[in-house]
């Protein structure tokens, strides 16, 4: 039994010994393997990264896009007609859909093409569809009644105490521009400076679909950094 034992015994020592020869090239494969692989993942994370921020660039750009040609537009102002509220060089944010939600309103302040001159307006919405508008002097009158003009108040005050009106300059209705009434799917627009404007008492009522949007934030230069104030 001994001798059988010892036998069996021997075969087993045998045959764990053979295990371990046999396993010994794998266990250098796996080696192999471990000190190779982790060059992989970080290839691969490398890879991931990017390409997370080619998409997030991409999106950007999109986001850009849309920003700029659905919902806000940059404009420069050019020329006097908007002081002295406004001035040359000032740069503003245009909000472009504001007006595809609800009509324009009482002294705000658009931006709108003017096809015969090849560019855009910026003036301050007078009269709304079935006003009726009489501007005579510096005194404006909206259907019938007297309308002040906040954002004029220091400007008049201050050509009135030189013996002035600030309005030198046709009133409304006039010759060139002769129904009172602000037609459908249209504003009257003025310019702030009255004296010096090309605004709707020489080029008529301003089309809706004419109206590139609400003049809302003036970005430069730096210190004059605000929202634009309406009415």
């Amino acid at each position: 039994m001994d001798q059988q034992s010892g036998k069996h015994e021997d075969g087993e020592d045998r045959t764990h010994e053979g295990s371990t020869q046999l396993d010994q090239p794998s266990r250098s494969r796996a080696e192999n393997e471990h000190r190779t692989n982790p060059d992989r993942p970080k290839g691969s994370k490398a890879r991931n990264e990017i390409a997370e921020w080619v998409k997030a660039l991409a999106i950007a750009a999109l986001l850009v896009l849309v920003i700029r040609w659905f919902l806000f537009a940059p404009f420069i102002v050019e020329g006097q007609s908007m002081e002295p509220n406004f001035f040359t060089g000032e740069r503003l944010i245009v909000n472009k859909i504001i007006y595809d939600i609800r009509a324009p309103k009482h002294g705000e302040v658009i931006v709108f093409e003017v096809p015969d001159q090849g560019r855009d307006f910026i003036k301050r919405v007078i009269g709304v569809p079935g006003d009726k508008i009489k501007y005579e002097g510096d005194d404006l009158y909206i259907n019938g009644e007297k309308v002040e003009e906040p954002y004029l108040a220091e400007a008049i005050a201050a050509a009135k105490a030189r013996g002035e009106l600030y309005n030198t300059r046709e009133g409304f209705p006039n010759d060139t521009v002769t129904e009172d009434t602000v037609p459908a799917g249209t504003v009257l627009a003025f310019g702030d400076n009255r004296s010096n404007s090309q605004d709707s008492r020489m080029i008529g009522f301003v089309q809706y679909d004419r109206i590139v949007g609400r003049a809302d934030f003036i970005f430069w230069p730096l210190d004059k950094l605000k929202f634009v104030k309406h009415g």
